[in-house]
């Protein structure tokens, strides 16, 4: 059962003026935690503190944030955590208040972590498109409404994930993950300037991309992409790679990248990647 903190205390409830509820105003983090341990949080801390420091919030005390997410995680090891910092209570109206108290609301979810299918899983295109924005791209918003129009596109179970473009048609990411596609000995991923999020373990992939000497390239691509793809997978905090075994009527076979990249992940304690 999921438990909350709220300013650091147990509740799970908010002022119906807290700007996150009322205008999306806030920013949010998915932390894995495995092995008892919050995976990644440094690197999930810097970026919400970038993000805060963008959007001209106060940015939350590291180890006080650390420390109220382990004391919620308890002596479950296994589990999902979920971080959402608001701009805080204020008076209606857009214009953010020049001061207010941000709200802190800590989640956790003890689940066991994903199972990746062996030949990996299903995915679709989606109708529904992301906005391009260079004010708010690259970043964790509480605004998601457009991944749950995507995501409200299916039913069928068979599908695990669904890819979305930006309005001039070009690939941007998955409803909940980050793409990378293989294709002529390379990696490939979107460009992230105008929309998407910059996700923790894409960064991951590309740091160990570079360490690995696999050539790695960031750029606009359609869905033509797809049809010349040796190989298509996703990343994200709770998963790791998710490998993709066919999108629509494409097949696709496990790529020697995408197993070294599996297995370089496995190396740095993403367990849901190794064999």
């Amino acid at each position: 059962m999921k438990r909350w903190l709220i300013n650091g205390v147990s509740a799970a409830q908010i002022d119906v003026n807290d700007r996150g509820f009322a205008y999306g105003d806030g920013l949010f983090e998915t932390i894995a935690v495995r092995n008892g341990m919050l995976r990644f949080f440094g690197a999930h801390f810097a970026r919400l503190v970038v993000s805060c420091r963008r959007l001209g919030m106060a940015v939350p005390e590291q180890d006080a944030l650390a420390e109220s997410a382990q004391q919620l995680c308890g002596s479950d090891r296994e589990g999902t955590l979920k971080i959402i910092i608001s701009r805080g209570v204020g008076e209606r109206g857009y214009r953010p208040p020049v001061s207010v108290t941000p709200t802190c609301a800590i989640g956790f979810t003890p689940e066991p972590a994903p199972q990746i299918p062996h030949n990996g899983i299903r995915a679709r295109v989606c109708a529904t498109r992301i906005s391009s924005n260079p004010a708010t791209a690259g970043m964790k918003t509480l605004n998601r409404l457009e991944q749950v129009l995507a995501r409200s596109e299916w039913d069928d179970p068979a599908i695990d994930e669904g890819i979305m473009r930006d309005s001039d048609g070009y690939l941007i990411c998955g409803t909940q993950s980050n793409l990378f596609v293989v294709s002529g000995g390379r990696l490939w991923t979107p460009v992230l300037d105008q929309s998407g999020v910059h996700g923790i373990m894409r960064a991951q992939v590309l740091n160990l991309a570079e360490e690995q000497g696999i050539d790695c390239r960031e750029q606009r691509f359609t869905l033509g992409a797809l049809d010349e793809a040796d190989d298509v997978f996703f990343t994200n905090a709770r998963v790791g790679i998710w490998p993709v075994a066919g999108i629509d009527e494409h097949v696709y076979e496990r790529h020697a990248i995408t197993r070294q990249l599996m297995l370089g992940l496995a190396g740095r304690g993403v367990s849901e990647c190794a064999d």
